[in-house]
């Protein structure tokens, strides 16, 4: 396991363990009818967003998918302006009007949520070809799921960052599923990561339930991308914990799911390994715990008392006048 200090395993902790606390809450409020339209939940992968982002700062930036909350959490944008969000609030991120699928903070840079499968890594281009141009060791990373992987835009982006030499890095977030169609069915070849030869960039697997593989592979691979190494593909395999979304009767699949929470989970198997080694203790991370809880409680409490967003505002946030 790399060395890594205190204070960036508590970090890390609590990044999960808010993600986790998050999608778990919005499962349950989903439930009783008043969160509008569809949510995409992320619980289960805490890892990928969480390992990969630890290494990103304000020069960087991702592209995310429908299933986009774990991202958002994990590149620092506002859970309590998310779930207001959520709530189609007027405080929510993008002032209610976007939901779960178009949570955006370029000030974070998070350029969204994507409703358009395999939209993402196009867009990453652009933003590491900007960073490649300023100098500043930027890097942009996209996350992708199985069915994302199949996309023309994806693999025309792969190839384009290799082209281009992009400080790039591709995440595909593999949970065996687009929607509800195995990946063994759609995918011609067994890991998305072999298709990286294809585009004369490295592809890695790693397991997806455990922080420290995912912070591993992510860290080297944004390290080569910032000092002009070029793209990496990463292939994170791991299981969501819900249907593809909330009233996916998940007909598909069975027994898979509690064997992943009670034998593989991330969130567990973070904690057995750092206080084994000493290098966490049970008490610091059950005060995270509590920490991450009170701050669900209190964004839900503020997201269902927040006012709606004005019919005056409709037509605003459509142009941008440069």
């Amino acid at each position: 396991m790399p060395e890594i200090d205190e204070i960036t395993l508590l970090d890390a902790y609590r990044m999960m363990r808010t993600i986790r606390a998050f999608e778990e809450r919005v499962h349950e409020e989903f439930a009783t009818g008043e969160i509008p339209g569809f949510v995409h939940l992320y619980a289960g992968e805490e890892a990928s967003a969480t390992g990969v982002c630890t290494h990103l700062d304000a020069r960087d930036t991702i592209a995310s998918t429908h299933r986009g909350h774990g991202h958002c959490i994990a590149k620092g944008v506002d859970v309590k302006a998310m779930m207001a969000e959520i709530y189609g609030r007027g405080t929510g991120s993008c002032r209610g009007k976007g939901g779960s699928m178009h949570i955006a903070d370029l000030t974070k840079g998070m350029l969204g949520a994507n409703g358009i499968v395999g939209g993402g890594p196009p867009l990453i281009c652009g933003t590491a070809l900007a960073a490649k141009h300023e100098g500043a060791g930027g890097v942009g990373v996209a996350f992708f799921g199985d069915g994302a992987s199949n996309q023309g835009t994806t693999l025309e982006a792969l190839n384009l960052a290799s082209v281009w030499h992009l400080p790039a890095v591709f995440v595909a977030e593999n949970n065996g599923y687009a929607e509800a169609t195995s990946s063994s069915w759609s995918v011609a070849c067994d890991n998305i990561a072999d298709r990286a030869a294809a585009f004369g960039m490295p592809g890695v697997i790693v397991d997806g339930f455990d922080f420290f593989a995912v912070h591993e592979a992510a860290g080297e691979a944004i390290s080569r991308a910032r000092q002009g190494g070029g793209p990496t593909l990463i292939e994170v395999k791991l299981t969501r914990y819900f249907g593809h979304f909330e009233g996916d009767q998940q007909t598909y699949r069975a027994g898979e799911v509690t064997h992943a929470r009670e034998n593989l989970d991330c969130l567990l198997r973070f904690r057995a390994r750092v206080t084994e080694r000493d290098l966490l203790t049970d008490k610091q991370l059950d005060a995270v715990d509590i920490e991450v809880d009170a701050l669900i409680d209190a964004a839900v409490a503020e997201a269902e008392s927040a006012p709606r967003p004005d019919p005056g505002d409709l037509a605003t946030d459509v142009y941008v006048t440069y």
